[in-house]
Order: structure tokens, then sequence, then C-alpha cells
């Protein structure tokens, strides 16, 4: 944990953020006293869709009717 103040971090704001590592906390202090905490965030991965075909094979029966039109829609169907 590294303690700084206000002024020292506004000037070095973003070397600052660029040198901290993941979960890295620094304090800001104001006459000598802690008025805020920066916390640098780990880096999360990416969320990945799953490759295309993964779901093959998995429906094994589809009735005859499947897409056959609904008796409650047959009025707007004509």
């Amino acid at each position: 944990m590294t303690t700084m103040t206000i002024d020292q971090a506004q000037t070095n704001l973003k070397e600052l953020i660029h040198q901290m590592g993941p979960g890295e906390v620094v304090v800001l202090t104001e006459n000598q006293l802690p008025v805020a905490r920066i916390v640098c965030e780990p880096q999360r991965p990416l969320a990945q869709r799953p490759r295309p075909g993964l779901g093959q094979g998995m429906i094994t029966f589809i009735a005859p009717d499947f897409d056959a039109p609904l008796d409650d829609l047959r009025e707007y169907m004509e």
C-alpha cells in the first residue's frame, strides 16, 4: 500500500495508474489524513462465445407437425 498526497497524485495520475499492479492500493491524503483510495482492478478475461456446432446431435426428436400453423393463429393466417 502506497501513500501520497492529492497534489502528488494529481500531477502524476496517468503514470501512477499505469505503474500499479492488480490489487495494489494507493491511499491519497490531505493534511496527513487519508481521504481516498485508488485500487487497481485485476484484468478480467473477455467472455468467450461457445464454438458453433456444440449442440449438434442434441435434438433427437422433432414432431412431424413442428412447422404447422398453430390452431390459435389460424384466423390470422387466412
